[in-house]
């Protein structure tokens, strides 16, 4: 074999048409690119712990970053702040005299809800004497439309009264104007 001198110039070899990535090459690329990227990839690369879900690459089924319905969102949000019974309580106000009919709701009104007692104000101290008699078996009923031992008590009170203490000349301990009487 005769050699060849160093300076020879060897063919060069034709260049490769360029590489159109399109079609599945491209959709490879672009889920390797989007994976990389993710903190889960770059925590792992670095030789950390990563966090718990995420760096996820999205696939045929359905997840959490899908579009939502609205009524699935609410009922999320109502869950993660715990606004369920807040919400039942005021279904409850909004539907009180269907509940507890309408005679009696004519005459009294509920008025808050807290730690378990409903607190109920009467426009009569003869209807808050009546309501007092009825008070179990209101809060039955109420405990089977909000779930057991939801309401714990019912405070009934009679209506607001004006007040006498006003004015410079008012007493301490008076009983309001009888005591000028007479």
């Amino acid at each position: 074999m005769p050699d060849e001198p160093d300076d020879a110039v060897l063919p060069e070899p034709e260049p490769e048409p360029p590489h159109a990535d399109d079609g599945l090459d491209l959709a490879r690329a672009l889920t390797r690119a989007a994976a990389g990227s993710t903190p889960r990839h770059r925590a792992r690369a670095r030789g950390r712990a990563r966090p718990a879900g995420t760096g996820r690459v999205s696939g045929a089924h359905p997840d959490d970053r899908d579009p939502q319905t609205l009524d699935s969102t609410l009922a999320r949000l109502v869950d993660d702040h715990g606004w369920a019974l807040d919400l039942r309580m005021r279904g409850v106000f909004a539907r009180w005299p269907e509940l507890v009919g309408a005679e009696v709701a004519a005459h009294c009104t509920p008025e808050s809800f807290t730690d378990g007692k409903l607190l109920v104000r009467t426009d009569s101290t003869a209807w808050a004497t009546q309501l007092t008699l009825l008070a179990p078996t209101v809060v039955r009923r109420l405990n089977e439309e909000l779930g057991p031992a939801t309401v714990v008590a019912m405070d009934v009170v009679g209506p607001h009264l004006p007040s006498w203490k006003k004015g410079r000349r008012s007493t301490r301990d008076g009983r309001g104007p009888r005591d000028t009487y007479g």
